[in-house]
């Protein structure tokens, strides 16, 4: 059996090696290939390119990158249509993937999508052309099902695999220990994104809270785990510039371990922030763009929300501040920060939620999702 794959970023390669593993542990002989990233490719994946090619984010910003991405579709198209796998999964990236599942089913290949769009949130309108491209949407949050039966979309809730894979640890001293950080005083974990976008407009702000709280409280530690090499040169000249006397200390991926040791956690929206949320740790989250996408999502309406962040979406009461934008400045970063550092109440108000969250979301999802997916094949004809 060939499953061919797709994830667009760091969270998509979480997904996928996940679901890897468990198509395996199912089918042995299984053969998997796509765009894949360095955990889908320790699972196993013949990579045909690599994740890092499509991990780009904003809408100003993917204009700049359309004709290569657009050259990679074609690719790919040409390539699985030649190749016929049994299942072509797309792992999010939705605007890349979309298109790709929509000619691949009309080639009579079985197309499955993993990871929602947040057609709840934006441009809802989405939902027709993926009624035309998936053979089935596996949804990680409970509420998305109700939304595609709506529209007469095969669907199945998975849950999330990271509530399976993240234990919580309530010592902040093992974590510490691993990373080098002593075990005695307050350390904040900054998380300024994995994305090269992400770290043009977060990196700046980001020193330059650490700055104003380690003003404020010279005994912090700030612990920043960078998620690829390439992106460090931007984070160090930020510190160089704007927290030169701040005791900060990078360290290359170990996001997790990061956010373990940390008191509080200061990071970009994202799947980091559920991470976050499942690892027990209080946070704040922050999100800056190009000035343009910005307009467009915040100011012309097409946001659909009042909150971008998992943690305020998935909790019942939202308590994680969210600082997006023109918002996202040094003082309220800091601001928010020394909060959840000096007031008990307030951390609690936050991680008391977090419990409920893990039960809805854990429970074998990827398990839940290769059932699904190796029940495709043995169907006849279309959706």
């Amino acid at each position: 059996m060939h499953i061919a794959l797709v994830a667009g970023e760091a969270s998509g390669d979480i997904l996928g090696a996940a679901l890897i593993r468990s198509i395996r542990a199912r089918e042995p002989a299984a053969r998997f290939s796509g765009v894949a990233g360095p955990l889908m490719i320790e699972a196993g994946c013949e990579a045909v390119a690599g994740i890092e090619e499509l991990s780009v984010m904003g809408l100003v910003e993917v204009l700049r990158h359309l004709p290569r991405l657009l050259r990679l579709r074609r690719k790919l198209t040409r390539h699985y249509i030649d190749g016929r796998p049994d299942v072509f999964i797309g792992i999010d990236a939705p605007d890349f993937n979309l298109g790709l599942e929509r000619r691949l089913r009309t080639a009579g290949i079985r197309t499955v999508h993993w990871v929602s769009p947040s057609v709840w949130a934006w441009r809802q309108g989405r939902i027709h052309s993926i009624k035309e491209s998936v053979d089935l949407m596996l949804c990680l949050l409970p509420f998305e099902q109700d939304i595609y039966k709506r529209h007469g979309v095969p669907v199945a809730f998975t849950g999330h695999p990271l509530a399976d894979e993240l234990v919580p640890e309530a010592s902040t001293g093992p974590a510490r220990q691993a990373l080098g950080i002593p075990a005695g005083g307050p350390v904040i974990a900054l998380l300024p994104g994995s994305r090269r976008g992400e770290m043009k407009y977060l990196a700046v702000p980001f020193a330059q809270a650490a700055a104003r709280l380690a003003t404020a409280n010279p005994a912090l530690r700030f612990v920043v785990p960078i998620a690829k090499p390439s992106l460090r040169a931007t984070f160090e000249a930020a510190v160089r510039e704007h927290a030169p006397h701040a005791d900060i200390l990078m360290v290359d991926g170990q996001s997790r371990l990061a956010m373990q040791a940390a008191d509080v956690v200061l990071l970009a929206s994202g799947t980091a922030t559920l991470e976050c949320l499942l690892l027990k740790r209080p946070m704040v989250v922050a999100y800056r763009t190009a000035a343009l996408t910005a307009f467009l999502l915040l100011k012309l309406g097409l946001l659909k929300v009042r909150y971008v962040s998992l943690p305020n979406l998935l909790t019942a009461a939202p308590r994680v501040a969210e600082l997006l934008q023109g918002q996202a400045t040094p003082e309220r970063m800091a601001a928010e920060i020394t909060v959840l550092l000096d007031n008990p109440a307030a951390r609690a108000a936050q991680l008391e939620q977090f419990d409920a969250v893990r039960a809805a979301l854990g429970g074998g999802a990827a398990d839940r999702a290769a059932v699904a997916v190796l029940g495709l094949p043995r169907q006849a004809g279309h959706a």
